[in-house]
Formats: structure tokens, C-alpha cells, sequence
């Protein structure tokens, strides 16, 4: 298989606990010097993962040239340090009011889901700034947040993002570390509160096959099976970095998976309904699309040759 971005050396323990402990005493235009010269070197010396970046693009900008597609993953890799930069001193910040955009919207959208008494299942992609959310949740709605995610390959980047997602007030949920993971998910929506997923990653035959960008690939299953299980709404929810230090906010259309269907094609249809969603945020921010391996290569090894 393809190597995932957490298995990379810039996401190793030292490298995270020196951004972490920095950005939040430099001052940012400092940490945004830093981080467009760390950031050129990681691209000039990173070829493979250069190359990867490349190649996922493609299937945004299937005409484009390799020179143009090479500029694009430097846009790419710099998009990702200064997102890094921004969540980590948006820790410190005292008003939501001076991070987001559109966060009143958001508020009211939320607890009109909230208001059915079903929880809500936020689903996301490897796009743009998910860890956002958490301060997003915090400040507009009273319910508890629990992240459901895979355990860092590197501890110390692990312990450090917990930490992090505690201070601010959600739990971590890690998938793979309990046999009752589901139904610790199932108690949290039946108590009206709200999970967050990243959904565009499948585990093993935890999965469901969607078109995403025009290509066949396979997303999470298990967030639309909690919907169908529960009657929780899949909400799709992107946050953008748009100014330094300023985020904007897009809530999708929320999916609701129907029970007038056979489970398997009404999972499917819920998944790529949340497939297309995350296609048009792609298209409009394709340098917030964060994986840092050969995405479609992982699709097609995983995909049993219907490719």
C-alpha cells in the first residue's frame, strides 16, 4: 500500500511538539516565514510525496502540464503549515467571532439538527481545516463533541492531539481500541450529542464504493450504517482558511439515509451524496485537499480490479 502522510517524517513527534510549542510564541508573521521556507524545502526534497500530490491532482486538472501540476503541490504543501499555524494559535484566541465566518449560520443550522433529538453525525474529508471544527463546536454549540480517529503513527503526535482536543472541550474516540467502538458512538448520538468523522478513508472492508471527482474510489461506511442504525443526519461540514488567521465556515446539505431502501444501496446513495459534496469543495479549494500519498493508487489496490 501506498505510504500515508501520518507515516512521514514531518509529522513526527519533534518536528509537531516544536511547531506546536512555536507558532504559539512567535509572533505569526514570523511562524509564516518559517513555514513558507520549511515548506519550499519539504517540496524541493520530498519528491515521492511531491509526486503524489501531483498525481491526485490530476484528476482536478486532467490537462494541466507536470510543471504547472508541481506548482499547484507547493500551493498544496504551503496551504497545509499555514492552516497548521493558524488552528494552533486560534488555541489562545477568546472570541469565535474573530475566526470564523458565517458562524451564526452555522449555529442555528445545528441546532435545528440537534433539536430532532437524534444527535448528528458531522462528516468530513481530508480537506481543508477539520481540526477547526473542534473550536467551531465549542463555540457556537452546548452539546459534547467526540472525534472518531485513527491513533497517530508517531505517540507523541498522538498524545499531543488528544491534548489538544481535550482542552478544548471533545473527547477522542480511537477506531480499532475497543471492541464496543460502535456502541459507544450509538450511546453518544442516542444522548443527543454530535460525532465527527473523516469519511474520504476507508479501513480495511469497512468501506462503500462512491465516484469521487469523476473516478471510482471507496469512502467509510460506517458513518452512514450510525445514520441508518440511529436516524442521526449526516452533516457535511468543510472549513476553509480564507484570510490569516480567518476561516470560513460550509455546512452541507445534510443526508439523511433512508430506510425505504435496501441498507446496502441506501448507504451507498447516502455516501455519494456526501462523495459529491466533498467533489465541489474540492474543485473549489484544490489546494486544501490534504492527502500526501497516491490517493488513487490506495482506490485502485483496495478496489479488486473494477477500476
Amino acid at each position: 500500500m501506498p505510504r500515508r502522510w501520518t507515516l512521514h517524517g514531518l509529522n513526527n513527534g519533534l518536528i509537531f511538539s516544536a511547531t506546536y510549542h512555536g507558532v504559539r510564541l512567535l509572533p505569526r508573521a514570523v511562524s509564516y516565514a518559517i513555514g513558507t521556507i520549511g515548506t519550499w524545502l519539504a517540496w524541493a526534497l520530498m519528491r515521492t510525496c511531491r509526486a503524489a500530490v501531483a498525481d491526485n491532482l490530476r484528476a482536478i486538472f486532467p490537462g494541466e502540464t507536470e510543471g504547472a501540476l508541481r506548482r499547484r503541490t507547493l500551493a498544496t504543501f504551503r496551504a497545509y503549515a499555514f492552516d497548521s499555524i493558524d488552528f494552533l494559535r486560534a488555541l489562545d484566541a477568546p472570541d469565535a467571532d474573530e475566526l470564523f465566518d458565517h458562524a451564526s449560520e452555522s449555529h442555528e443550522l445545528f441546532q435545528q439538527l440537534l433539536a430532532e433529538g437524534r444527535g448528528i453525525i458531522v462528516v468530513t474529508g481530508h480537506c481543508g481545516n477539520w481540526e477547526m471544527g473542534s473550536l467551531l463546536m465549542r463555540r457556537t454549540v452546548a452539546t459534547q463533541l467526540t472525534i472518531i480517529a485513527m491513533a497517530e503513527a508517531s505517540a507523541d503526535v498522538n498524545r499531543i492531539r488528544n491534548s489538544i482536543r481535550e482542552r478544548l472541550g471533545a473527547e477522542t474516540l480511537e477506531v480499532r481500541q475497543s471492541f464496543d467502538t460502535a456502541l459507544q458512538i450509538r450511546r453518544r448520538l442516542g444522548d443527543n450529542q454530535m460525532v465527527a468523522i473523516l469519511m474520504d478513508r476507508h479501513l480495511g472492508r469497512d468501506r462503500v464504493a462512491v465516484t469521487l471527482l469523476g473516478r471510482h474510489a471507496w469512502f467509510l461506511r460506517t458513518p452512514a450504517l450510525l445514520s441508518y442504525l440511529t436516524g442521526a443526519p449526516l452533516l457535511p461540514c468543510f472549513i476553509n482558511r480564507v484570510h490569516p488567521g480567518r476561516f470560513a465556515v460550509h455546512l452541507g446539505d445534510p443526508i439523511r439515509v433512508s430506510r425505504d431502501r435496501p441498507r446496502d444501496e441506501a448507504l451507498q446513495r447516502a455516501a455519494q451524496q456526501f462523495a459529491d459534496q466533498l467533489g465541489e469543495r474540492l474543485r473549489k479549494h484544490p489546494e486544501h485537499w490534504y492527502h500526501f500519498y497516491r490517493y488513487w493508487d490506495a482506490q485502485r489496490d483496495s478496489y479488486d480490479g473494477l477500476d
